[in-house]
């Protein structure tokens, strides 16, 4: 069974594959929130990116601990923003053929980015290894990216 959107024919499920696909928006609002949270910690003012080796060598144990902790909360989200665009496309793109293995495995990349992100701010992790815990994004992303291109191989052939 299929849907109309916009004049094109598209699976019933593809509503999920747009939701989930949505969903990576509102993880990416998510990401800027905690930096927020991490960037007032640390006592690190706008437009400043990062905390630099300035910042670090003339802060406390404590305000090290939380220029740190901004650092890896900012990286975590600056991972997220080199990988979300591919796997948007990769989703919407996969979706028209696979919708619900795409929403499912967008879904299971969101979680994965939620504990990649989690993992890599935790205070009881050393040098941000917490993220590793979240890497199985990776499997997932490389799933829609597999998906998208046997989806396109198929219109070809």
């Amino acid at each position: 069974m299929t849907t109309s959107l916009l004049g094109l024919a598209l699976p019933k499920d593809y509503g999920y594959v747009i939701v989930a696909t949505t969903a990576t928006c509102f993880l990416g609002m998510w990401h800027g929130m905690r930096i927020g949270s991490f960037r007032k910690s640390a006592g690190i003012g706008y437009p400043k990116a990062y905390a630099d080796s300035g910042d670090l060598a003339s802060a406390d144990p404590e305000t090290k601990k939380k220029l740190y902790l901004f650092n890896c909360a900012q990286r975590a989200h600056s991972n997220y923003l080199e990988n979300q665009p591919s796997v948007m496309a990769a989703m919407l793109i996969a979706g028209v053929q696979y919708p619900l293995w795409t929403a499912a495995l967008g879904a299971a990349w969101i979680a994965s980015r939620v504990v990649y992100a989690v993992g890599y701010t935790n205070e009881n992790k050393t040098k941000g290894q917490g993220r590793l815990y979240g890497s199985g994004f990776w499997f997932a992303q490389l799933g829609l990216f597999g998906l998208a291109g046997w989806t396109g191989l198929k219109m070809v052939l």
